[in-house]
């Protein structure tokens, strides 16, 4: 039995995938998008490494490039819950889109049945209403004393 390129190179991609996550986690911006564009090249129809790109440009609070890139992985694949969960963080960081971002968040944990999901959605909503609902009043973001 002839064992074809796809079955060849799974474990190869998923180990691309993860490893791309991890670098993005260290800061290493240009390993994470080479593994991200590697795991790409062995499967050109996955979303996981758009999903991966996605998480480098939220990392970087590039919320319109984030948002594109989560928003075009759901056009192709729409019950992506990890991309959806994703893209309500992402819009939580727009002040005037947060309960947008709220309420995508709670749809994508009600989707789905997976602990790690649903633990990340919890986070981003404690996160939003302890930190980014108070976010204007916090020191850091008080006017400068003038001197």
């Amino acid at each position: 039995m002839e064992e074809g390129i796809d079955n060849i190179f799974e474990e190869d991609f998923s180990l691309l995938i993860e490893a791309g996550f991890i670098a993005t986690k260290q800061l290493d911006e240009i390993s994470a998008i080479r593994l991200f564009e590697a795991a790409k090249a062995l499967k050109p129809d996955s979303n996981s490494p758009q999903i991966g790109l996605g998480y480098i440009a939220l990392n970087k609070m590039e919320i319109k490039e984030a948002t594109r890139i989560f928003e075009s992985v759901l056009e192709k694949e729409p019950d992506n819950i990890y991309a959806s969960i994703l893209l309500g963080i992402t819009t939580l960081l727009v002040k005037d889109k947060r309960k947008k971002g709220e309420k995508m968040i709670k749809e994508a944990m009600e989707k789905t049945t997976e602990s790690s999901i649903k633990d990340l959605g919890k986070i981003a909503l404690l996160w939003s209403e302890k930190d980014l609902a108070k976010k204007d009043k916090a020191p850091f973001f008080a006017p400068k004393e003038k001197t």
